[in-house]
């Protein structure tokens, strides 16, 4: 008679005492990091967390409410509710959690766009090629589609542009009243955002500081949407300039103050054409403040490490550790005279033009 073995034999993840190792299961909550990811896109792009109100649902409830199949939809409910996302009531209904809330999008720090700009459908085409671009030094969206990133984007993906333009949207405004009110403007006069966007850093520092004048440069189909505060008729347009161009090109923009928020993280060419032509159009002794996200002494380096990988695939960049950073800096012939952090995401690099 074959005998049936009682015990389970011990296995790679079983240190000789006998005691089952912690990695084990560490290292199947990662390899299905992708089933987390997609269960947050499946609820963000559902609504739920809009439907779901101040009391708790059942499943049913909000299955009508956004379209979805009960069974289902309390499946993927489940799930997410392991993770704190939503929770279950004693009787079954959801609630809402503190991380449910900020897919509402009505939240006033709501990263709903940011959730689905970082599960698009193009995403789960490059994560599967991170060996390939490990291993090589092009760029595997290229590669997959055959242009670049924010051509594709424009050109064959415009309901994901409209999901980016909303991140962006969504996260430069979050930013930007923490950065006015971190920022010492140290009696500047004339203040220049270098590729920032629609211009909420400005706008808010323009809002701020009544004496302030400042223009905005970005590429032309960014700044023809800038904040409605900037454009004609808003009650910043007086103070403001709104400037069409490419910083990697040449920047026609003189000012005492140079802001440069979360740019510098494209190739490292683009990187020090974009820092040398700030030092080619500012006047001696200008301030030029560098402001980004840091792989390094900072609390959220998960973040900021795996956005790094994201943007390796995607556009060959990077993001920079401190010494990179004041490297190219400093290569560009700035002078870094400090670096301090504006909230757990941002590290402010302050620096002088030589004078």
């Amino acid at each position: 008679m074959t005998s049936i073995r009682t015990t389970p034999p011990k296995t790679a993840t079983a240190p000789a005492d006998g005691v089952p190792s912690k990695a084990a299961p560490q290292l199947r909550e990662l390899v299905f990091g992708a089933a987390r990811a997609a269960a947050v896109r499946a609820a963000a792009s559902l609504g739920v967390a809009d439907a779901l109100g101040e009391r708790p649902a059942t499943v049913a409830e909000l299955a009508t409410a956004v379209g979805a199949e009960p069974e289902r939809l309390g499946r993927l409910l489940r799930s997410l509710a392991c993770c704190g996302v939503f929770a279950e009531t004693e009787d079954g209904r959801i609630a809402h959690t503190e991380m449910s809330r900020l897919l509402r999008e009505d939240a006033p720090d709501s990263l709903k766009y940011i959730c689905l700009w970082c599960t698009e459908p193009w995403t789960w085409h490059t994560w599967p090629r991170l060996d390939q671009a490990v291993r090589s030094d092009t760029c595997v969206f290229d590669e997959i589609h055959g242009k670049g990133f924010f051509t594709y984007l424009h050109e064959d993906a415009p309901d994901s542009a409209r999901v980016f333009d909303k991140a962006m949207t969504t996260s430069s405004r979050q930013s930007a009243a923490e950065l006015a009110a971190f920022l010492d403007l140290g009696g500047a006069a004339e203040v220049a955002d270098i590729g920032g966007g629609q211009g909420h850093v400005l706008a808010s520092l323009l809002e701020k500081h009544p004496a302030l004048r400042g223009s905005l440069l970005d590429l032309p189909q960014v700044v023809a949407n800038a904040d409605p505060r900037l454009r004609d008729g808003g009650p910043l347009a007086s103070r403001a300039r709104l400037v069409p161009g490419d910083c990697r090109q040449e920047i026609p923009v003189r000012a005492d103050l140079y802001i440069i928020k979360n740019i510098l993280e494209w190739d490292d060419e683009s990187t020090r054409r974009t820092l040398a032509n700030v030092v080619a159009a500012a006047p001696p002794g200008a301030r030029v403040l560098v402001i980004e996200n840091l792989l390094d002494n900072s609390p959220s380096m998960r973040f900021t490490t795996a956005m790094d990988l994201f943007l390796l695939l995607n556009v060959g960049g990077r993001k920079h550790s401190s010494d990179s950073l004041v490297a190219r800096m400093t290569e560009a012939g700035l002078s870094v005279t400090g670096i301090a952090p504006v909230n757990p995401y941002l590290h402010a690099f302050d620096s002088r033009v030589p004078g």
